[in-house]
């Protein structure tokens, strides 16, 4: 009896029946956003972006008019007050990228900055790619 009533706790499992499934709602869209500034000796310049989960990029595009400057590139959580890095790279060049995974939807942000290393006041712009 035990063996029956097994039998049809399992036939009931496995019914083709597929009404209880949630439905998936759209994939989030991959978006670019490109970020530009002055940095000054010393100094740092942040941005703020919300973003799904997924993977995160930071790109140091251009860096002008010395592209070989090595400068601070971070990706971070913005807390509305500050950015709290948490992938720095302190030996980023033009060209350089952060990469990182998103595990929930937030305030993010990416900031450049000064290593001591600046001569002068320099342009730059900063690729970030997010979901």
């Amino acid at each position: 009896m035990s063996a029956l009533l097994a039998g049809a706790l399992a036939a009931a499992a496995c019914d083709d029946n597929n009404n209880n499934l949630l439905p998936i709602g759209p994939s989030p869209i991959q978006q670019t956003e490109t970020f530009a500034g002055t940095l000054t000796i010393n100094g740092g310049v942040t941005f703020q972006f919300t973003s799904n989960r997924g993977a995160v990029t930071a790109t140091l595009a251009t860096v002008a008019p010395d592209s070989t400057v090595v400068l601070g590139l971070s990706l971070g959580v913005w807390n509305g007050i500050t950015c709290a890095a948490t992938l720095p790279n302190d030996q980023a060049v033009q060209g350089s990228t952060i990469y990182g995974t998103v595990n929930t939807t937030g305030a993010l942000c990416v900031r450049v900055y000064d290593v001591g290393k600046l001569p002068d006041s320099l342009d730059f712009e900063v690729k970030v790619i997010h979901y």
